[in-house]
């Protein structure tokens, strides 16, 4: 084999190996580019690391089916499941709306919307400083295009932020809300 080959080879070697471990790396980037964001209140770039439309219809169905199952313990089994279903799509719309918003994102992401967590001491700027529920998630991939971190709620019960690999780029696309 020609020195000019052998080059070529381990040349091509490293670039492969520098894209993979950026995939693998992609998902941990993207938590970081979350967090960063949130952490400097520049909503307006969460598009970056977040998919509005994905993460909407992700939501949608946990919502509605909560809403719905409130309903019928509420007024029983007297209204028929399209009633039931057009008032659940009806109260869940503009909550659904609010949490997947740069500002609904930002608050599920300092905390506040999963545990209200006393913290000691104060940050620089005089308050206390925010709660990241993502600095000790526990995460895995759970195929090589979807990556899952797993947060416990108020409750201790899971909330679970999925993330998606599109192309190179990983965006925060679903969260499976607890039981």
């Amino acid at each position: 084999m020609s020195k000019k080959l052998k080059w070529s080879l381990v040349v091509a070697g490293g670039l492969l190996l520098v894209l993979v471990g950026y995939v693998a790396a992609g998902p941990y980037l993207a938590i970081n580019g979350l967090r960063r964001v949130v952490a400097s209140g520049q909503y307006g770039e969460l598009w970056r690391f977040v998919d509005y439309d994905r993460l909407r219809e992700s939501l949608r169905p946990q919502l509605q089916a909560r809403v719905a199952e409130g309903l019928i313990q509420r007024v029983g089994g007297r209204q028929n499941d399209r009633t039931i279903g057009q008032v659940t799509a009806l109260i869940a719309k503009p909550v659904i709306d609010t949490m997947v918003s740069p500002q609904g994102i930002a608050t599920l992401l300092t905390g506040s919307a999963l545990a209200q967590r006393v913290s000691p001491g104060t940050g620089k700027d005089g308050r206390p400083p925010l709660n990241d529920p993502l600095a000790d998630a526990r995460t895995r991939f759970e195929s090589p295009s979807l990556f899952t971190a797993m947060v416990p709620n108020a409750d201790g019960k899971p909330v679970v932020f999925e993330f998606r690999r599109d192309g190179l780029a990983w965006k925060l696309t679903g969260l499976r809300l607890p039981e």
